[in-house]
């Protein structure tokens, strides 16, 4: 698997293209991701969010329409493309799929998985693609999503940490803001975080 990664906008939220078998998935592609997106795609097939944030799904529409491309936005967070407490500017955009937690897809042979991990937001999930997982804003090097949101959860935070600390495999987590990390790096570092909630 390849994968090209910019970070977009004030928020330095990073995008993501992860090319597998010819296939090229778009995480998460934020604010103005959509010349460098058309730069570095040669056989696009799928739009993916992680969770619902404004600078995560900024281009959604004007990608979907570009590339002509199914988007897949977990249901949970459907609400949060239409408006944004923060960005009432945010260009609205409508999934063609609606994932369901823990849902999996098969394209042609590539698998990708959706792993609700809410708290941050309540479709908050990590999206699992062959050796790599797209972390979004649930797990970040040394740190995690924060929970006082609109629409955050400590609670649901606290459930999902105790979740992400029981996962048995270690794979690369690539998260929405800063570098790259792993599942056993930071399990290391849950019950710490689980305190502070």
């Amino acid at each position: 698997m390849q994968i090209k990664v910019q970070a977009m906008g004030v928020y330095q939220t990073n995008c993501y293209i992860a090319t597998v078998d010819g296939k090229d998935f778009i995480i998460d592609p934020g604010v103005n991701a959509t010349s460098w997106v058309e730069k570095n795609v040669t056989n696009p097939v799928a739009i993916l969010n992680t969770h619902g944030h404004f600078d995560h799904v900024w281009s959604n529409a004007e990608l979907q329409k570009k590339l002509n491309i199914p988007l897949y936005t977990p249901k949970g967070d459907v609400m949060l493309l239409k408006e944004s407490t923060w960005m009432p500017d945010l260009p609205p955009s409508t999934p063609d799929i609606e994932v369901q937690p823990e849902q999996e897809f098969d394209f042609d042979g590539v698998k990708v998985k959706f792993r609700h991990f809410p708290g941050h937001c309540p479709g908050c999930s990590m999206i699992e693609i062959a050796d790599a997982i797209f972390s979004g804003d649930f797990i970040f090097e040394r740190s995690i999503g924060r929970t006082d949101f609109p629409y955050s959860s400590p609670q649901d935070m606290r459930d999902s940490l105790e979740k992400f600390k029981k996962l048995d495999f270690d794979k690369t987590l690539y998260p929405g803001h800063g570098v790259n990390t792993s599942i056993k790096q930071e399990q290391q570092h849950t019950d710490y975080w689980i305190g502070t909630l």
